[in-house]
């Protein structure tokens, strides 16, 4: 006979959550659901706000200031846990369910996990139109909540509370599927969330999850097998599957046995150390010289867990010309450009593909190239990171320098302890290129949403999930203004971050991809936005920062910011440092041609002008 328990829904599901376990990638078990956040309202305060008062020891519950804010932070928490924990996020019906759907775009689109939670409209109809509810007059089940039918991998709007007992676990089967995974959505009703049922005390009782690795097919290795023994001038792009897979030793390993040289993609990057001799740093339209010129010269490109995202690519046109092989755990990902697809976990395939070569090598003369190649572009690292500008503003490198040289200066490594966070603007090019990553995770980039707003919301997720490491959260000024108040949940929650804001005054990195496309200043820069009436903005951002609870310091130049950087890392609160920067100098090293639209008529001779450019560059383009 099954023994039940007569529960909620909301019962049942936090307990389940509160229950849930998973064997990490070590061996260690963990809670699967690291907490959940919340903004409370009508739509979830009564139901399932109870449940989570009553499992508060088992399940911590953190208040948040932004819905959208509080879903970024859960997901660069499962982000920093290698995608192998969660956090789960709940709101009310209206505008607190429509927040979460730009975070939930980010997910998907960057693959990874959270549970959006979000509350609903009542099933019974009875007290319809209810606050906040939406009315659609040609469909009557419509809500809110089915924004979010496109931006997640898996949705389901609970209209019994017997549905959770399959609802909740086909959600966290998406979830830990190595494919599939990405972010999941249950709606739950109102009235449905207070409704009793007879709860099996088996779902109460869940398995401990484990992660499959699934490995590559037979014919498929002896196929990717016999491509890759035919290079000879290979490279290996290292996406964030690697990451995702814990694969960085089996990647160390085939580079060296293999004498293959490596570049990373944004969610790449770390998985190499960025003093390895065969590491040619970031690839694309923000990597380095190095990496992008064996990039061009590839015969055989092996790309692992990567999206071959246009910024990783060039837009199909960096390395168009080599053969393509990719080991990626998602067939459809793997399938891309139409090269040899070789569907496995990145860990797992990476030693079967190993095995399966046996002892060839790269050429000699390109791994000696490589290496070459690679000394010295860590040393123009150092030449452009250690400036110190003359009666001029510091840029986004000279900032990045005096970061990480603030702990080198107490005989510290950076790149080992420190994880930087960041999201959009010109500091994603400049950290992609210039950040020293010691280990796995230490560079932590939501590049592949660009999501101005992330960055302050997404440290605090990281620090929540890697307590012991100091979060240095690099963000614009644009990007501070979208979202900061995540600033005072960090003080609130006793997580530290170190916020360092450059401001430039206004999109600087739009600015400068809108003249480059023959168009003039507009709308971008703030002192170019005043119109008549109108008085010029003067952001003190660090009163503002104090205001929500940080200490903060506006720093004059460099030289201030590193002694503040020394300071913030001995305080044990949030530190909040703002310098003034320049948008017109960037590092010019590096780089490629990268696809925007350009208007093919206009009056204005310098968008023709570009326009022809980007006709003849598009010859170039793999398709």
């Amino acid at each position: 006979m099954t023994t039940t328990q007569r529960l909620t829904l909301s019962q049942a599901l936090v307990k389940h959550l509160a229950a849930l376990k998973v064997e990490m990638h070590d061996g260690s078990i963990q809670p699967y659901c690291g907490g959940v956040f919340t903004i409370f309202g009508h739509g979830n305060v009564a139901g399932f706000g109870e449940a989570l008062w009553a499992e508060r020891k088992a399940l911590p519950t953190y208040r948040a200031h932004n819905e959208q804010g509080m879903a970024h932070a859960a997901i660069a928490y499962s982000k920093a846990q290698f995608r192998q924990r969660i956090m789960a996020v709940t709101s009310s019906i209206g505008p607190g369910a429509t927040n979460m759907v730009t975070a939930a775009a980010l997910a998907h689109v960057n693959r990874l996990p959270v549970l959006l939670l979000p509350g609903d409209t009542f099933t019974s109809r009875a007290p319809d139109p209810v606050l906040q509810q939406i009315e659609d007059f040609s469909q009557g089940d419509l809500s809110a909540n089915d924004c979010f039918r496109p931006v997640t991998r898996y949705f389901d709007r609970i209209t019994a509370p017997q549905q959770i007992l399959r609802a909740l676990p086909r959600a966290i089967e998406v979830m830990t599927d190595p494919a599939a995974c990405g972010p999941v959505c249950l709606a739950l009703p109102q009235d449905i969330q207070a409704q009793a049922f007879d709860c099996p005390e088996s779902f109460l009782q869940p398995e401990v999850l484990r992660f499959r690795r699934p490995p590559a097919d037979a014919y498929a290795l002896a196929r990717a097998a016999g491509l890759l023994r035919t290079a000879r001038q290979p490279l290996i792009v290292a996406g964030g599957g690697v990451l995702y897979s814990q694969a960085w030793d089996e990647l160390r390993d085939f580079a060296q046995a293999h004498g293959i040289p490596v570049v990373e993609s944004q969610a790449g990057k770390s998985s190499l150390p960025w003093d390895h001799p065969l590491n040619l740093g970031a690839v694309g339209v923000t990597g380095s010289p190095a990496a992008n010129a064996m990039a061009r010269d590839a015969d055989v490109v092996l790309a692992i867990g990567t999206r071959l995202q246009d910024f990783t690519t060039g837009s199909h046109s960096l390395f168009a010309g080599a053969k393509l092989l990719s080991l990626n755990v998602n067939s459809m990902d793997a399938a891309k450009w139409q090269g040899v697809a070789l569907v496995a976990d990145a860990k797992v395939g990476l030693t079967q593909l190993g095995a399966a070569i046996g002892e060839w090598t790269a050429s000699a003369d390109w791994t000696a190239r490589a290496r070459d190649l690679a000394s010295r572009w860590e040393a123009r690292v150092t030449e452009l990171t250690i400036a110190v500008p003359q009666e001029v503003l510091p840029y986004d490198a000279e900032v990045i320098g005096a970061v990480r040289d603030s702990l080198n200066d107490n005989g510290g490594d950076s790149g080992q302890h420190d994880v930087v966070v960041c999201a959009a603007g010109t500091l994603p090019a400049e950290l992609h290129k210039l950040w020293r990553a010691s280990g796995p995770g230490n560079y932590h980039m939501e590049y592949g949403f660009s999501c101005m707003g992330y960055e302050i919301a997404g440290g605090l997720g990281v620090k929540m999930a890697r307590p012991a490491q100091e979060v240095i959260v690099m963000v614009g000024d644009g990007s501070y203004m979208m979202m900061n108040s995540e600033i005072a949940s960090s003080v609130m929650l006793g997580q530290k971050l170190i916020i360092v804001v450059l401001d430039n005054r206004g999109y600087g990195c739009i600015q400068r991809l809108q003249l480059a496309t023959g168009n003039p200043r507009f709308n971008n820069m703030l002192d170019d936005c005043v119109p008549e009436g109108g008085a010029p903005s003067n952001i003190d951002f660090a009163l503002h920062a104090r205001s929500m609870g940080a200490h903060a310091v506006h720093v004059a130049d460099v030289a201030e910011l590193k002694a503040a950087m020394v300071a913030a890392r001995a305080a044990t609160r949030t530190q909040v440092i703002v310098i003034d920067t320049t948008h017109t100098r960037t590092t010019e090293d590096g780089g490629c041609w990268w696809e925007v639209a350009i208007p093919e008529v206009s009056a204005r001779q310098q968008v023709r002008a570009a326009h022809a450019q980007s006709v003849e560059a598009k010859n170039a383009q793999r398709f």
